[in-house]
């Protein structure tokens, strides 16, 4: 009962990704669990406050169209993996390791990390590697979303 208690605790205190639909991505290594950002709104919001990831799981946001795409790491309160991923499916660019930013970190200061992309996956830091995720990788599971 008090392990029940406990867990059920920490886990208000630990903020979750949004409620969206979740999709499996293969990647070389692993299969990521990813919740979709279709929309600008859900997009804007991310994975702020979130302040663990599991293992091989994170969010895919998805573009109206393949472009060049900032990201400003506002309250993002876990170190991320930013794979950029164009239409095809073909990973252009990773981010790694992006840091957490302090919460007293100026606006204006607030790092940014930028790619040319219609997708990009946020995973926990290091995860890319781990999953085989590099330059060139090939994720053809997210062909089949439209935004």
């Amino acid at each position: 009962m008090i392990a029940v208690l406990l867990a059920a605790l920490i886990a208000q205190a630990t903020p979750a990704p949004q409620h969206l639909p979740t999709m499996f991505v293969h990647a070389p290594h692993a299969t990521l669990t990813l919740q979709v950002a279709n929309t600008e709104d859900e997009r804007e919001t991310g994975l702020m406050s979130v302040t663990h990831l599991p293992k091989h799981a994170g969010m895919v946001f998805v573009f109206e169209q393949d472009a060049p795409i900032t990201f400003w790491m506002k309250n993002t309160l876990v170190p991320l993996d930013m794979v950029f991923v164009a239409a095809d499916g073909t990973v252009r660019s990773i981010a790694a390791n992006v840091p957490v930013v302090p919460e007293t970190t100026p606006d204006d200061a607030i790092p940014r990390r930028s790619g040319t992309a219609k997708f990009v996956i946020e995973l926990p830091a290091g995860e890319a590697a781990t999953d085989g995720i590099v330059t060139g990788t090939r994720l053809t599971d997210l062909v089949e979303l439209h935004s």
